[in-house]
């Protein structure tokens, strides 16, 4: 699906959220170089020594580990443990950037631009030879967060690398079903036999498999608290048909897309109407974006909606033909952008 993802016009925003989204991991080294690489280029660095970008990689190591121990599929990794010993004092920070030289650096730059079926065909930094190699970003890099907001694709890498976590600490068992949306919060929440946990913001992490449009008219939008452009959650299906059909969590992921505040409640607005038929074809679309990025929503989804695509295909057409005979006027916007997916 990671093709399919970058295959309608794919520009550098598409190539990059490839890689965070459906990129494989094993480790979260993946998550930690790219914040290290928005980092130095929101600063227009574009010659990064190996040391500075170590200090920068390894802090985010290291804070990820204070909230989520496990920050690898492997129970036993050599460098995770120096991380966990500066944490507790044991370590100094010298001896900290030289393990991450050393140990946090050997497989992640060879293996970020990576995704399922091959290779990127662009290339957002290179590095020099050996350990103490520098990095140097390149052209299409600085063009990517010139032409985007670089706190978008921060708080999406937040999101993902939250949701790895939280796969790897539950095993990606069956709990992870019972993963939902909280439509007071606009969190996604871990629930708990003590507690509920929040995970991630449903807007960070609906983002880039909308490739930062609005799922409905694919005009820009943005997760960014305060800005004018500022995405909805919306149900596709509205919110409120949970009380009439109650066996139906219209609060699952299934259901979930970023809208344009245009789209979603502006005069020719959405509101509580029922999306045409079309719109349900992209929101399939959509979700198989989710089926094939590994992380509990993935689970959480495919549980809601079904294990295959014919299953899920099914799902949906029977809840729309539900929601349809209670809510019989479709709606459907202008495009005011270019279709994404």
């Amino acid at each position: 699906m990671s093709k399919n993802f970058v295959s309608v016009d794919p520009s550098l925003e598409d190539y990059w959220r490839s890689i965070i989204l459906f990129g494989r991991n094993t480790a979260s080294y993946k998550f930690a170089l790219a914040n290290s690489l928005l980092h130095f280029g929101s600063e227009q660095n574009q010659e990064i020594k190996s040391e500075d970008i170590a200090a920068v990689f390894s802090k985010h190591i290291c804070d990820h580990l204070k909230v989520n121990d496990k920050q690898a599929v492997s129970t036993s990794n050599t460098y995770l443990d120096r991380c966990r010993e500066y944490n507790a004092g044991k370590l100094d920070q010298d001896a900290l950037i030289a393990a991450t030289l050393n140990d946090g650096f050997r497989y992640v730059f060879g293996a970020f631009h990576n995704i399922p079926g091959g290779t990127l065909p662009v290339k957002f930094y290179s590095r020099a030879p050996g350990k103490n190699g520098a990095v140097t970003l390149h052209d299409d890099f600085f063009r990517l967060i010139k032409n985007n907001n670089p706190t978008d694709f921060l708080k999406e890498n937040e999101a993902r690398w939250s949701l790895v976590e939280t796969a790897w600490k539950l095993n990606l068992s069956d709990n992870l079903i019972s993963l939902n949306y909280d439509n007071e919060t606009k969190m996604i929440m871990e629930p708990d036999k003590l507690r509920r946990r929040n995970i991630t913001s449903a807007r960070d992490a609906l983002n880039g498999y909308q490739k930062g449009h609005c799922f409905y008219c694919f005009s820009p939008i943005s997760i960014t608290s305060g800005d004018e452009f500022l995405a909805d959650v919306d149900h596709f299906l509205p919110h409120m048909l949970g009380k009439i059909f109650s066996d139906i969590n219209f609060d699952g992921v299934w259901n979930l897309v970023l809208a344009c505040q245009r789209c979603n409640r502006g005069a020719a607005g959405k509101f509580e109407q029922i999306p045409t038929l079309k719109l349900l074809e992209r929101l399939h679309a959509r979700n198989s974006f989710f089926i094939d990025s590994h992380h509990p929503l993935r689970e959480t989804l495919m549980a809601q909606t079904g294990k295959k695509e014919k299953d899920r295909i099914s799902f949906l057409q029977n809840v729309y033909n539900l929601a349809i005979t209670k809510m019989i006027n479709t709606w459907e916007p202008a495009l005011v952008g270019a279709p994404r997916f």
